[in-house]
Parts: C-alpha cells; structure tokens; sequence
C-alpha cells in the first residue's frame, strides 16, 4: 500500500472512530512506520561495507577494477538468535541430532537432524573440546541465487544471500514462517561485453563472492568453537555452538562455491569427459593437498579445480564446501534432467526416426494430447502443448505430472521406460521420509534409468551424458544420508523467498535507490512477524492446512446450489439419471442394515426429505511431500458440476475397497457424476452418485508403470454402472490420463471431454507426491 493510501486509510479510519469517541491508531504513514521500527522484537538492522578498488591502479586499467562495491548484510548471528526465540518454531525444533529407528528395525532419514552429517559434526565437535559437552548443535544452512525484479527490461538483478538453520523442520523452512531469513545482498560486478569471456574479471567476481559470505558470517566463528547462550524456542537458555552445515544453490553457483571447472562434479573427481566413470568424494584436504603438488593447468585439466578461487569455507573450522553443497530437486533434477535434457531429446530423436516433416506433425499431436489432459486441483493447463518460451520451475513441474502419456505411444519402449524410471527417482527423492527400502528404490530407479536411457546413443540423439547435472542423481542416496529429505534443502525454498524479500519490496519502492528501500522493507515485515507471534496470531491458511494431522477425510462443501429439485424423483429428471431414486434408496437401506444380496426395491426405504445438491466436496489428507501445511496437511477440492468455464466438470476419485491389498491393488477409481445430501430420521447422509471404472489387466502397465483402467459398462445397451455412495468411502481426488492410442487428436478437441471420449485411462502416479507414495 502506498504512503498516500495508507494517510487515506487513517483518514477514513479516524472519521469512522471519532462517532464512538475513538481515533485512528496512527495519524500518517510517517506514525505508522515509526511505530513498526520501534517493535523491540526481530530487530535485525541491515548493514553495508565497501570492497575497494586496489590502489595505484594504473590509468588503463578497466572500469571495474577501479568501482567500489557495496555489499549489504545484516548479523547472522542475531539473525540466529532471533530464529531460537521464536516461540512460533517451539513444536518443529529439534534440540540434538537423532538417529531414527522405525518400528521394523530399520533406520528412517527426514529432518535434518536425523541425518549422518549432524551427528557425525557434533561428535567432532565434542572430540576436539570436552568442554562442549552438552552444548546444542546449530547447523547453519546457506542459500544463495542471483534473480531478476524488472518484468520488462530484465537488466535489474539481485543476489540475496539466505540462513537457514537446520534445527527448524523443513515444513517451517518451506512455508513463509521467518525459517528463511535474507542476511545479504551481494555485489554484482558488471564489465563490459569486451570483458565476458576476461579471465581476470570472471575470478575477481568469483573471489569477491566468497570473500563477501565470509566477511558475512564473520560474527558466527567464535561461536563455533566457543558455544554461547541463547534463548531457544521452547523458553529455555541453552548453550549452542554453530556450524556451517549445508549449502543451497544451482549447479553454475555450486561450481563457483566449490571452485571448479564448470562441467566437472562438486561432489565428485569423476573426469568431466565420463561422468558415468569412477570416481572419488572431493574433500577440502584433498583439494589442499592437491593445490601444492600440481601446477594451475594441470589441476583444471585433470582435476577440474579453479587454483585461482579460494571458498569461503576455509575461513571458518569443520566447514568443507564439497562436503555441505546440497543435491537441488529444482535445478538438477526438474528443470535440468527432465526439461531441459529429456523432453528436449524427443523431438531430437522423432526428426532421426520419421523426418523433420513428420516430426512436426508427431510433435504437435503430442502438445495436443497435453492440452487433452482432464482438469485436476492446481494441475496448470497447457492449451497449446509445450510451446512456449519463458519456462518456470512450475511449469517444469507440472509438464512432468502428464508427459509420459503423451509421448508413450510415438516414441520406441526403452525412452517411455527411461521417462518412467527417471519420473520415479523424481518422486521417490521428493519423500519427505525414507527407509532403507525406499534408498533401495532410488538405487534400482537411477540404475533403470541409466540403462534406458542408452536408447539415445543408440539412435544418435546424444554422443554421450556428459552432463553434470543428470550425473548429480547418482549422489542422492548419499544426500538423503547425511542431511534428510533433500526436499527441505532445496533451491525451490530461497526461489519462493525472493518473492516476498526481493521482488514484492522491489515493486513497493520507488525503483531509484530501491535496494536501500527494499531493506528496510524487510526489516519492517521481520518486526511485524515478531510481533505477530508474540501476540499469537497466526496468518489465515491459504491451499495447505495447519489443522491437526489427520489420515484423509472428504467434507461437502457448504454450499447448497440453489436451482436444482429438492425432490429426489424430479432431480432425477433434471440430471437425467433416470435411477437416481433406486440407487438412493438402495443406498440408504444400506447404511441402515449393511450389505443384502438380491435386494428387491420394495424393501428399501423410502426418502422424502429435501435434497440438496453440492458442486464439490474438499478431501484432507496428510502429504508432508507436497506443498502442505506445517502440520503436513493439505486439502484439495473435487469438483463435480454442470459448468466449469463454460464446459461440464466430473472429477475422479479413489476409493478403498480391500485395506489389506497393498496400493492400487486395494483401491478402485470412480468418477463423481453428482454429490448430493438428504436426512433421514434426523441423520443427514452426504453422499455421491457415482461411476465406476475396473483395472484392466492384474499390473501395472509395462512401458509406463501405471495402472490401467476403463469405464464399467454394463448390459446389452452398454449403460455405465453407477451407484450412490456415502461421502466417507472417498479417499481423495485421482487423476486419470487418457490411453490415446495410435490415433491423433482432433484439432479442436476440448480437455473437458477426455474422461467421456476414450475408452482405456491411466490412474496417474505423478499428480502429485501423495498420489505417488501411497496409492502405488
């Protein structure tokens, strides 16, 4: 809100106030922004120091050697200790690393603290000083990633530096809850174009980049040998010690932290010339040893390290920048391998196989079968196939959830099975919480896709997989080892935060001078989030919910259309689902007695309430894997009404038939024709009419791994079997993916028509992580 409507508002307010003998709680802008600064609590002040030119630079020498620049940080060390006295984080703290056993035996991994890397540094810490004994561990978890704020010109960047700390549960870290605080802005040098390929200019950037975090976390070190006392979320004083412990960033900014060769592994000494060959961990003692035995050209030749870049972890005890760098579900797997990697190689290996001609042709098909996908809760559309040119992660995201189906049958066996195996390690690695069955799963996944994926160098599509990050899936299991569930260390975490930290308090200044504008802007909002949770206010749940944790659970929505019948038999009529009173009927005599064979009509009871008809019903269930609440719970909303944007809308739903089968095996999906409720003997029973679809065939499908279903027909005139069910028996929302078959689709065919015009559909395991972990 700008400064004039904020004056107009107390304006407004103060009139509306001074009838009951009242005023506004400010006077102006200037009252109410003073009011905010002086909030006690969340005071974190930013901060600016200067890099100098070196002196006596020759007159010749270039602009951007001879420029000051300024880098803006703000203590992280207050920063912590404003995050520990946050009685706001009291139940998502953990205290120690853990090492957790599950009930089979076996070990399981998901918050950080559960992983090896926190245990095996606290050990170290205490080994190396007993005087530590008892003291908390505080991982500290870095992010950092250069973004733009200009839509038009795109020439305004911004490099935000984030803490983390790894005590916080990583539905703190994902959800907007201050677990993710901006403690820098970094210098972006710029030179001119002659200057992009300069040597000299790309490691002074590169240098100046680590040399700015570690003047940053300058005011950490002492703790991190020293602990020190702070209040921690749950009211007590505790002794902690701090430690650099993981790392967030894309691959060209990991390659600069680690500094190597971009090409080369920051994990790993695999020769960037075979990615796929053997190779050793890379360990600061090794680059150290390595830096004084070899000279510059052979350690970038054979080794793949920058001699001329020192990390910034060398300034700071225990801190190893190959050891705490972060696998990136953003980056390396979703926008890296599946985007920009496989779905670019189909129409490569389409113009190999048919022709350029035909290609195009086969391609536009398959952006046609993109765009037939059914609708779904949050599933973002693409009318026009994949054709277009400004990707987002989202985007990336949601073409993987509907791609499979709309290539399987134009492209050879081994790529649908290489799509399949990789969209498996995606979701696998996604989980929130793993066993060592599920590192199995991963294993045997990596393994299937990189022998599938041998069907591009057979057709000529690639010479090699050369590709650091495609190669950077191999490091997964040994993530998920040391830190937990990569989804709470990932690049999608800081992107979402430089919406509210850089590009909202960018657009709310003036544009001249913004930055110091979008400073002080977040100062302000970390006073109010203080403040907020002082008072114990909460923000209002927008999709994901922070009710308590349930397992799943449908609720009607409250609405009661207004232009249907209320009688059951002239609803039928309406809805022209002339069986609609017998199935109801049948329905209630049901819920009254239990299941009856060859039950005659005559025997059920009769309704004569008012019915009343619902467009939709909101399942909860718990998927700490998605975007959920901080509890794990998310709702979706399944639809079932004449008229959505101007078409019919009939949504699918799972539900539970035999609990004791494993997965789909126990599991049939239906599709909600109508949800209606009545009461009876002052009992009301929510209810749906709904169709039924049967497995075809005992397995999955072998060259997608999906099930396959098709509608229930039944009869000599081939009627759909529907029947009405009680509301309870639905488990949440599926999503089912046409058999498209060798046929294309037409033209004008509309995605509202997919579920009514095919006669085969997969249940589609990738809509969602919930949908992945639990039905199959």
């Amino acid at each position: 809100m700008s400064q004039g409507d904020i004056d107009h508002l107390m304006e407004l307010w103060d009139l509306s106030m001074k009838e009951h003998g009242g005023c506004a709680p400010f006077k102006d802008h200037d009252q109410m922004y003073q009011g905010i600064d002086d909030i006690p609590i969340g005071s974190a002040p930013w901060k600016c120091f200067v890099a100098p030119p070196p002196p006596d630079l020759p007159a010749t020498a270039p602009e951007w050697k001879k420029q000051s620049y300024q880098i803006w940080y703000r203590d992280p060390d207050t920063v912590i200790s404003n995050m520990l006295a946050n009685p706001d984080f009291a139940h998502e703290f953990d205290t120690a690393p853990y090492v957790h056993i599950g009930p089979d035996g076996k070990r399981r991994w998901s918050e950080f603290m559960s992983g090896n890397f926190a245990f095996n540094h606290a050990t170290l810490i205490y080994d190396n000083d007993n005087s530590t004994k008892g003291a908390m561990y505080i991982p500290m978890i870095l992010g950092s990633d250069k973004t733009t704020v200009s839509v038009a010109t795109g020439n305004i960047e911004y490099h935000p530096l984030y803490l983390m700390i790894g005590n916080l549960h990583a539905s703190v870290r994902r959800a907007h809850r201050g677990g993710v605080i901006p403690i820098g802005f970094l210098a972006i040098p710029k030179g001119d174009r002659k200057y992009d390929n300069d040597v000299e200019f790309r490691t002074f950037k590169k240098q100046l980049f680590h040399d700015s975090i570690a003047a940053i976390l300058k005011s950490t070190r002492p703790a991190m040998t020293t602990p020190v006392v702070r209040l921690c979320p749950d009211g007590h004083y505790r002794r902690v010690i701090y430690d650099i412990a993981s790392y967030i960033a894309d691959y060209p900014e990991q390659v600069i932290l680690a500094g190597v060769v971009s090409g080369w592994c920051c994990k790993c000494d695999v020769m960037s010339s075979n990615l796929n060959g053997p190779a050793n961990r890379r360990t600061k003692a090794t680059r150290n040893v390595l830096l004084e035995e070899l000279d510059d050209a052979d350690l970038w030749d054979n080794y793949g390290i920058d001699a001329d870049v020192e990390p910034f972890t060398e300034h700071f005890p225990r801190a190893d920048i190959h050891e705490i760098l972060t696998s990136d579900l953003l980056h390396q797997v979703i926008k890296g391998s599946f985007k920009d990697h496989l779905v670019e190689w189909v129409p490569m290996y389409l113009e190999l196989m048919v022709g350029k001609s035909q290609a195009k042709v086969i391609m536009d098909d398959i952006d046609r079968r993109i765009a037939a996908t059914p609708a779904y809760p949050g599933l973002r559309r693409f009318p026009h196939g994949r054709r277009f040119k400004q990707w987002t992660g989202d985007d990336s995201k949601a073409l993987m959830k509907v791609y499979l189906a709309a290539i399987s049958e134009y492209v050879d066996e081994k790529i649908v099975k290489a799509f399949a195996a990789f969209l498996d390690f995606c979701y696998l690695v996604r989980r929130t919480d793993f066993t060592e069955d599920d590192l199995n799963k991963i294993d045997n996944a990596v393994h299937d896709f990189h022998h599938y994926r041998q069907i591009f160098i057979e057709t000529e599509v690639r010479e090699d997989f050369n590709l650091p990050r495609q190669h950077s899936i191999v490091h997964y299991r040994d993530h998920i080892i040391q830190f937990g569930a990569p989804n709470g260390l990932c690049s999608s975490i800081t992107e979402s935060r430089h919406i509210t930290a850089v590009k909202k308090p960018w657009r709310r200044s003036s544009r001249y001078k913004a930055l110091s504008q979008m400073l002080l802007i977040n100062q302000r909002l970390d006073k109010l989030l203080a403040l907020r949770v002082n008072l114990g206010v909460r923000d209002e749940d927008e999709g994901p919910v922070d009710d308590n944790r349930i397992i799943a659970e449908v609720i009607m929505a409250p609405t009661r259309e207004p232009k249907y019948p209320r009688n059951l038999k002239a609803l039928a009529v309406y809805t022209q689902q002339p069986n609609l009173p017998e199935l109801t009927r049948r329905f209630l005599h049901e819920q009254l007695n239990g299941p009856t064979d060859n039950l005659d009509i005559d025997d059920c009871p009769d309704i004569f309430s008012n019915i009343y008809v619902h467009h939709s019903a909101t399942a909860y269930y718990y998927s700490p894997s998605d975007i959920s609440g901080i509890r794990g719970m998310k709702r979706e909303r399944i639809q079932s009404t004449p008229s959505w944007y101007g078409h019919h809308r009939r949504d699918c739903a799972f539900v539970t038939q035999d609990s004791e089968k494993p997965g789909f095996k126990g599991m049939s999906v239906i599709r909600v024709m109508l949800f209606f409720s009545f009461t009876y003997d002052g009992k009301e029973y929510p209810c749906a009419l709904v169709h039924w679809f049967d497995q075809y065939g005992a397995h999955p499908d072998s060259r997608t791994g999906m099930w396959v279903v098709k509608p229930d027909i039944r009869g000599r005139r081939r009627k759909p079997y529907l029947t009405v069910i009680h509301l309870e028996a639905l488990d949440r929302g599926a999503h089912l993916l046409p058999k498209f078959g060798s046929r294309p689709v037409p033209d004008d065919f509309h995605y509202a028509y997919s579920l009514d015009c095919f006669e085969y559909f997969y249940v589609n395991k990738y809509i969602d992580y919930h949908a992945n972990e639990i039905i199959f």
